[in-house]
């Protein structure tokens, strides 16, 4: 088997793991599973990647560091595009949304699993700090650091209390359970980012707004 095979059976293989552990988490997939949506044997499943825990981090791994990086790139470059005028709250949560924007932006339909995956990790005590604190809690002291200079006479416990319930909705968000639908009656679609995301961002510049300018 050719290098190039190995590698396409390897992205094969995450992308079916990807899926699987969005819907059911990590306890409710097997790597037979895995390896029966990959139409690969287990054996080879295993050869490239080890234990099931090992696929589990590779899939969560694969786009963390991209999406991390891409966060804080956005970030900073709103920052240096104000010219010397201050950066508004606004741009600042755009930042922090920027799963909404890859998973409605992108041509690969793996970003919506990866999205519900991330919000799987975010809620899980366990997960949370095993695969966020290696690949998204480093960031988290620059956005609050950002925020610092809007809100400068804020409480700093007000603004990590704020950050706490935007990731909350975030990931409630990414998760995509269908709920808004029922709840909706079809008006609204757990599915639909791009609504999401423009509406996400007035309704949390509010909520800081209102804790964090007493």
């Amino acid at each position: 088997m050719s290098k190039k095979d190995n590698g396409l059976k390897s992205e094969r293989i995450l992308d079916v793991a990807e899926e699987l552990f969005a819907m059911h988490g990590f306890d409710g997939v097997t790597m037979r599973q895995i390896s029966s949506g990959a139409n690969v044997d287990v054996a080879l499943a295993s050869y490239h990647f080890g234990k099931k825990l090992d696929v589990f981090y590779a899939v969560f791994n694969r786009r963390a560091e991209l999406l991390g990086n891409t966060r804080r790139e956005v970030l900073r470059s709103s920052l240096q595009a104000a010219s010397g005028e201050p950066q508004t709250l606004e741009q600042i949560i755009e930042a922090f949304l920027l799963p909404l924007k890859f998973a409605q932006e992108s041509g690969d339909p793996g970003w919506k699993n990866y999205m519900a995956l991330l919000a799987y990790v975010m809620t899980s005590p366990v997960w949370s700090k095993t695969l966020m604190e290696n690949n998204f809690d480093k960031h988290v002291a620059e956005f609050i650091k950002a925020l610092k200079v809007i809100f400068p006479k804020s409480k700093e416990e007000d603004l990590h209390w704020c950050y706490h319930y935007v990731s909350g909705a975030l990931a409630l968000t990414l998760a995509q359970t269908g709920r808004i639908d029922r709840l909706s009656g079809g008006k609204c679609h757990s599915s639909d980012f791009e609504t999401a995301y423009q509406r996400m961002i007035p309704f949390m510049a509010a909520g800081f707004r209102a804790v964090c300018e007493k």
